[in-house]
């Protein structure tokens, strides 16, 4: 392992540790911020299978997000040697997998992430999955075992007793952000380091623990400011979890030391761009994210929106390839000659794409030859691999907190999440602060940069807030009944036919030539109302996306009908006025969607249903026709 290792930084004993540790051990690592984690687990994984004889096939790797997953498959292709070939999942992508094999009639994919996940436990512990698993799993890798909470924390567990293999966990109770998804308050404070506590008691004096406590991220004293905190809130989260607000309170006062980045303006936008490496704007809500990137916008400023972790996009590269096939199938020659000059993300290698798609079951017969149909079916069905789904790197960044774990970048800047709140402004309802989780998830928003650390003053966001009903961020008014704008997000845009054939007339395949080759991330783009009247109930009336003044898509079913949720504002309020125009909104990506195949054919695209579409992101601003919106009877 030498040579594939020569320029990477020596293993320390503690990581020697974990590495070294036989294939049938079982071993919870507990890593702090910083530590080296995934290079670990890179070489624990080359050992497993160089000197363990341990194949690929036979470990389970499983993480939290899809940029996990790219960075740990970038890291084997770059340095593992025997192991290049293991693969990483999110615990969605493995679940939805392992269902599909035992229950293909079940209808997973349209189930929700929460059913999938206990569908998944479900299977294991009346052993539908023993067939895939029993004689054929010898390693479970598992990163960020800190968040395992509810249904993800059952589903491991029901894994790890049922099956006889060794595992690697790893994960720090200091990072612990996730016991908000757990719905009831009560259980909630009792899962705060409840897996470590189920490893100890299950597997007992088997169980070997290691730690890895060396920072290698931090490199300046700026940088490093919040690290000490580290090993306090795992004594707080083993403890728990007494005196949370104080550590919250301390943490803000640590931020407010560092320097303050100053106003989104001129000077603001020329550090930003100027700078050359890599910059995350941080921020405790997504409804100030969104904020943000709308200043950063109308700055001129480009950057990245930080998306779920459940979010599935299929890059637009694989929809132009598709697009230029006219056959059933694709052979390996081909495949080079075709993607050769397509908008492929940076760093990409055409082995490794390949190899990625051939994961989708659509290898017919050999390695050299690609089955379109299958590779449609799995577009369509959500199978595609993590590595392809997950978003491209970006010089700047704009998140959540919750959204940044597990990513760093050499420059952060700390959106200050003001004191803990009792209750909101409008004193009706509470706001649910669990003090010593809102420490921690403080703790790694403050520990992501690897040389810089700013702040930015708390922002003013009174007027947005989230809609019960839509579940989507809104702009609000202190007219009660006056709503000014609403998030735009995945699943806004009409995908089931190709843009030119629904609420416009154009030519389909132009307007996926001008989707390929005009419209790019962070564009801005325009929603405009076809007619004031809606063409079904319960729903607002239709709306073409507009792209420099071109239609590129219409707005969705699930758009329409959330608009009009909004604009409801009590049981007995029907909505008769909606925006005339939709603006503030971007160009998320350019996708790759499957539709309907006979729509494609008629007009005039390939025969696979496949095609590009827009999606879109951003907070919306709403223009009314010159009359006031309803109003709401007294």
């Amino acid at each position: 392992m030498s040579d594939a290792y020569s320029g990477t930084p020596a293993l320390t004993a503690e990581q020697r540790a974990v590495v070294e540790q036989p294939a049938d051990a079982l071993t919870l690592v507990t890593a702090q911020a910083g530590a080296g984690k995934t290079h670990t687990l890179v070489r624990r994984l080359d050992r497993l299978v160089a000197e363990e004889d341990v194949s690929a096939g036979e470990i389970l790797v499983l993480t939290f997000s899809r940029a996990a997953v790219r960075e740990l498959k970038n890291r084997l292709s770059r340095y593992g040697e025997a192991a290049r070939n293991v693969r990483a999942q999110t615990f969605d992508s493995w679940a939805l997998g392992l269902l599909r094999q035992v229950d293909a009639q079940g209808g997973w994919l349209d189930k929700s992430f929460d059913a999938r996940i206990e569908g998944a436990q479900e299977a294991i512990e009346k052993g539908l999955a023993d067939e895939l698993y029993e004689d054929d799993l010898r390693h479970v890798v598992i990163d960020e075992v800190q968040d395992l909470v509810g249904a993800r924390r059952d589903l491991v567990e029901t894994l790890l007793e049922r099956y006889d293999c060794g595992f690697t966990v790893v994960g720090d109770p200091a990072q612990s952000i996730y016991g908000f998804t757990v719905e009831n308050p009560d259980e909630r404070e009792g899962e705060t380091n409840r897996f470590f506590d189920w490893l100890r008691i299950t597997f007992g004096e088997e169980l070997t623990e290691l730690s890895l406590t060396e920072n290698f991220r931090a490199r300046t004293r700026d940088a490093q400011v919040a690290c000490h905190f580290g090993p306090r809130l795992r004594t707080l989260a083993e403890s728990g979890d007494a005196n949370g607000e104080a550590h919250y309170n301390e943490l803000r006062h640590v931020l407010a030391d560092v320097t303050d980045f100053g106003d989104f303006d001129a000077f603001a936008a020329d550090a930003l761009t100027g700078y050359a490496g890599t910059t995350a704007i941080l921020c405790r809500y997504n409804g100030q994210a969104l904020v943000v990137s709308e200043r950063l916008h109308a700055l001129g400023v480009p950057h990245r929106l930080q998306r779920s972790a459940q979010d599935r996009v299929a890059p637009a590269w694989l929809g132009l390839l598709m697009a230029r096939c006219d056959a059933s199938s694709l052979s390996r020659k081909s495949f080079d000659e075709l993607i050769s000059d397509l908008p492929l993300p940076d760093g990409s290698e055409t082995d490794s794409l390949w190899r990625l798609l051939q994961r989708t079951g659509s290898g017919r017969g050999s390695d050299r030859f690609l089955d379109l149909a299958r590779l449609r079916s799995a577009l369509a069905t959500g199978r595609l691999p993590d590595e392809l789904t997950a978003q491209p790197p970006a010089r700047l960044v704009v998140s959540s907190f919750h959204r940044a774990k597990g990513l760093e970048f050499d420059r952060v800047l700390v959106v200050d999440p003001g004191p803990l709140r009792v209750a909101d402004s409008s004193k009706r309802k509470k706001v649910d602060q669990n003090p010593a989780e809102e420490a921690r998830l403080l703790y790694v928003a403050m520990t992501r940069p690897r040389d810089e650390l700013y702040r930015i003053s708390e922002l003013e966001t009174r007027t947005i807030r989230t809609d019960d009903g839509t579940g989507r961020w809104g702009r609000y008014h202190f007219q009660y009944w006056r709503r000014d704008g609403l998030e735009l997000k995945g699943g806004d845009v009409l995908t089931e036919y190709p843009a030119g054939t629904v609420d416009f007339d154009a030519v389909a395949a132009d307007v996926q030539h001008y989707l390929g080759t005009a419209v790019r991330p962070g564009d801005e783009v325009k929603l405009e109302r076809l007619h004031p009247e809606p063409v079904g109930m319960l729903e607002s009336p239709p709306y073409l996306i507009r792209h420099d003044g071109r239609p590129i898509g219409t707005a969705s079913e699930k758009f329409r009908s959330d608009l009009f949720k909004f604009l409801k504002q009590s049981p007995k309020f029907v909505p008769r006025s909606f925006p005339a125009l939709i603006s503030g909104v971007h160009v998320d990506a350019v996708e790759t969607v499957a539709g309907n195949e006979a729509a494609g054919i008629r007009a005039g695209l390939n025969p696979l249903g496949v095609w590009l579409a827009p999606r879109l992101v951003g907070l919306s601003t709403f223009t009314w026709d010159k009359k006031e919106p309803d109003v709401q009877a007294q």
